[in-house]
């Protein structure tokens, strides 16, 4: 983990690329990131950095200039990522957000940077360890475009535990979980349905993958534990925000 420096840590958060976005006048590519993303990781006491993809050789470099990352939400993963055949029900692949995002959850890990990992974050960094996904699962979304809500427990002695101790109800929009646990990832939280909702590095590193969305609710604990970590502990813990 890299020597922190004094203020508040900076915590890169990355994006998703679009052939076409509107604002104002203008209809272009786009390289975005919803607003509740970069909200969370103020409301938790960090910095804010957005994180296009970019060639995946420069990774280790961004990284490096980091104190924390989070992989967002997004697409589905690429199936030949993990050695699977494309499911019908599976979306396009999103290539260039895949190669990077792999890159940088690979140079977090090489330099024990604090990664939280965020649905196909969480999913990705499975992917990244050598694990499998299921292609799709029902139950997991309200509806196309409306997030649904559903109750998730921590795993008794896991980091997540730890900081969010209690069975509580999540902002949930997924079609797509974990199957085959990536190398030394644990299950750190499952739905009722034994969706595995949660997982991580055994160790002192902050490695945290979470199925769900934080960002679409009010509490900020798992964001701020990220944010402690990556501040080597100095930011206190906030209280719940008012509003995502």
């Amino acid at each position: 983990m890299k020597e922190h420096t004094v203020g508040k840590p900076l915590i890169g958060v990355s994006t998703y690329l679009e052939s076409r976005a509107s604002w104002g006048v203008w209809e272009l590519p786009a390289a975005l990131l919803p607003a509740v993303y970069p909200r969370l990781v103020q409301a938790a006491g960090g910095l804010a950095a957005m994180l296009p993809p970019d060639d995946p050789s420069h990774a280790a470099s961004v990284v490096g200039r980091l104190d924390g990352l989070v992989v967002a939400g997004g697409p589905d993963v690429e199936p030949e990522r993990y050695g699977a055949e494309r499911e019908p029900r599976t979306g396009p692949p999103a290539r260039e957000r895949d190669a990077w995002e792999l890159a940088l959850i690979r140079a977090a890990l090489d330099s024990d940077m604090p990664l939280l990992g965020i649905c196909r974050g969480m999913q990705l960094l499975n992917v990244a360890l050598g694990g499998t996904l299921v292609q799709h699962i029902d139950g997991h979304t309200e509806d196309v475009g409306v997030f649904g809500s559903h109750p998730v427990t921590p795993v008794a002695g896991t980091r997540y535990a730890a900081v969010v101790p209690e069975k509580m109800c999540v902002p949930t929009y997924h079609h797509q979980a974990v199957d085959r646990l990536g190398e030394g990832l644990r299950t750190s939280a499952h739905a009722t349905d034994g969706t595995v909702e949660a997982v991580e590095l055994p160790g002192d590193r902050f490695v945290l993958g979470v199925q769900w969305h934080p960002e679409m609710g009010e509490d900020v604990r798992v964001m701020a534990a990220l944010v402690r970590a990556a501040s080597g502990g100095r930011v206190r813990a906030p209280g719940p925000r008012a509003s995502a």
